[in-house]
Order: structure tokens, then sequence, then C-alpha cells
């Protein structure tokens, strides 16, 4: 255990935040941010207290594992009588047109400000910093002065988005690998995206309904603890994760499905459900945070530049926020709301965990820049969107009262 001080030091900052956590709500300084920075403080960049290894694999699994919970849990807070009405309108629209045109976007003008690099490694780049993190602005997510269904369009696009993003990152990974004859034109890819797209909401739907059904069925006869009710949160969410993935679905799409259509609908087992993974969710994420401030970003930090600067910017603005006032034309909303949707588009867990599988299977020697572009990505969104996230919010209340 004492070769792993990250943990013991990840235990002590949990504790110390928790103590003045509902008085963070209040302020600009959220627990990614927090996490993130003390991470950097004790880096070699730093105070130089912590000098640790980077271990891409390890820390894949945390963060996938933080994500399938993120998205379980985020999913079952949306009400199920209002889910046809959910899905559909600013949702589709966000996923179906907003999110293919960041990625064309992203690629294009990373193909103009980088010309050096290879073309499949730029596509890459623009396909992890597509997906959007909601959890890294939790006062958007839980303000009531922010309309319902404009929180559940958040929450709805991050919960997709990273899945639908990935079977094309896996494309764009095995043409760096193994060159460009893998897209042979059999058609395998497509199929592949497709098995991606449609089993892993079919698996994970039925995950979730019939063991959501069976937890709360054991409940009402006495069979089950309140205890296991609120451990069966992480037990759903892996195993739609895990049934998809063997069913060649993507699993994390699965996650978010089990929870959409989670069966429990008693409220204290839903709640002890939800609760629970919540918690366990939000602690994960701050290591991750932890983590990235402590290892990724001083590895990173060596290799930034003014263009890289430039595009990460451009990423959380133009790149973001045109697609998604193209995407939003007719739809009636509010100028400022439609800003708003552009806007609160943060890069976090997704974009970590997939940089992590593309350090994984193309290394990080010759790949520097681009990984480290990423990095530079996700730090100023930690920042930006948290730091406006609560001012945001306010000032809705403002605009729309």
């Amino acid at each position: 255990m004492h070769d792993h001080p990250a943990i013991f030091f990840a235990a002590l900052l949990i504790f110390l935040f928790g103590l003045i956590s509902h008085l963070s709500t209040r302020s600009p300084v959220t627990a990614p941010m927090f996490f993130m920075a003390v991470g950097v403080l004790v880096s070699p960049l730093g105070l130089n207290i912590y000098a640790m290894k980077f271990n891409a694999d390890a820390t894949k699994i945390l963060a996938e594992i933080t994500l399938i919970l993120i998205l379980f849990v985020d999913a079952s807070m949306i009400p199920f009588t209002r889910l046809k009405e959910t899905l559909a309108g600013i949702p589709a629209r966000l996923l179906g047109i907003g999110l293919p045109l960041t990625m064309l976007l992203g690629g294009l003008i990373g193909y103009l400000m980088f010309p050096s690099l290879d073309i499949w490694l730029i596509a890459m780049v623009a396909l992890i910093l597509s997906p959007t993190d909601a959890a890294l602005g939790q006062a958007i997510i839980k303000s009531p002065h922010i309309p319902a269904r404009i929180r559940e369009s958040v929450s709805i696009e991050s919960g997709l988005n990273d899945g639908i993003a990935l079977p094309l990152i896996v494309v764009c990974i095995a043409v760096l690998t193994e060159g460009s004859q893998v897209i042979d034109g059999s058609g395998r890819w497509i199929t592949f995206m497709v098995s991606q797209l449609t089993l892993g909401p079919i698996v994970g739907a039925a995950v979730g309904w019939l063991g959501g059904k069976l937890v709360e069925k054991a409940a009402a006869m006495g069979w089950s603890e309140p205890t296991f009710q609120r451990l069966s949160s992480i037990s759903l969410a892996l195993m739609a994760y895990a049934f998809a993935e063997l069913a060649h679905g993507n699993g994390f799409i699965a996650a978010f499905f089990a929870g959409l259509l989670l069966g429990a609908k008693t409220p204290v087992v839903r709640e002890r459900i939800q609760e629970f993974g919540e918690a366990e969710g939000h602690m994960l994420s701050l290591f991750v945070f932890l983590l990235l401030g402590l290892i990724m970003i001083p590895v990173a930090a060596q290799y930034w530049t003014l263009p890289m600067l430039v595009y990460a910017l451009l990423s959380l603005t133009l790149i973001r926020m045109l697609p998604v006032a193209i995407c939003l034309i007719g739809t009636g909303l509010d100028k400022y709301t439609i800003g708003f949707l552009g806007w609160f588009g943060p890069r976090g867990i997704a974009s970590v965990l997939y940089l992590l599988i593309a350090v994984g299977e193309l290394g990080f020697a010759g790949y520097e820049h681009a990984m480290s572009l990423i990095v530079l990505t996700v730090l100023l969104s930690t920042v930006l969107h948290g730091v406006s996230a609560l001012p945001l919010a306010n000032h809705y209340k403002r605009i729309t009262h």
C-alpha cells in the first residue's frame, strides 16, 4: 500500500474538501478544479512532493469504471414518464447534427493549424475532444433556475455522445497502427459501428429494466437489505457494460440506457440506487482529476505551444458553439439558451478515457503533441467551465424571469 501514496492523498483530499463541500457550491471553485490544481501543486511542476510514473492501463481502468457509473446514474435521473419527449427534440439535434458538425469542424481547423500531423491523427484528436462531460458543471445540472428540459438535454448529450464517438476513434487508432489498408471497402467497419450503436442500447435497456425490477421485487419481499440495494447501482452499471461488450455493442451507451430504463420505480429503492451510485461516481471522478493534475499535466506541459493553446480555446468555443447554434435553428429557443447550450460543452472524463485508450494502443512516443493537446484542452475546460457554471446558472434566472 505504501507504493500507492496517491490513494492515501486522494482520501485525505476527499475528506478535507467534503468538510467545505456545501460552501463550495456557492463559489466558482469546483471539486474537479480543486483536485486537479492540488495534483499539479504537488507534482514536479509545483512543489515536487510526488513524482509518480504514468501507468496508462491502470488509469484507463479507473476512468472506464468512473464513466460507466456516471452515465448510469445521470440517466437514471431522467423522468421515465417524459422519456420520449426528453430523447427527442434538443438532444436529437445536438447528437444527430451538432456532434457530427463538431467533429468535422474540429478536424478541419486541426488540419489547417497543424499541417505536419497525420490527417488520421488530427481526426482522432477532433473525435476525442467532441464528447462533453456534464459532471464538470454540476451547478448547471442541479440548478433549479434552469428549465428541466435544458438540464436534461445537457445530461443526455453528455451521456450518449461519448459512446457515439468511440467507434470512430477506434477506426482512427486502427488506421494509425496498421495503415489505411484496414479500411478495405468490405463494409466491416460500418457493420462494427452499427452493432456498437444498436446492441449497446438494447442490452443496456434489458439489464437496467430487468435488474431494477428484481431489486425492487426483492426489496418489497424483504429479501434484500438496503445496503445491497445501494450496491446494485455499481452492479447494474458494470453488468450493462460487460454484457454489451460481449455482444459487440458499445458498453458506455449500454450503461446510459441501463440507467435510463432502470426498472425500479419504488421511490425509496430508486433513491438508494441513485444516491450511492452518484457518491461513488463522484469519488472516482475526483481521483481521475487528481491523477490528471499529478501525472498527465506534468508529462504534457513540456510539449505545449501557442498554436495548441489557440486550438484548445477554439475547441471550447467556435468548434463547439457554431455547430450547436446551427443544429438549434428553428427550435424557438432564445439566443441566451442557444449560447448557453453551446458554451456548456465541457471536456472531461470521456476525453481523458479516450486519450488513455489511444496512448495504450499507440504509445506516447511520436504522438506527444497530439496527446498533449488533448490534456491542455481538458485542463482549460475544467477551469473555464467550472468557473463559469455557477454564474451562468444564476444569470439564467435573471434572463428568463
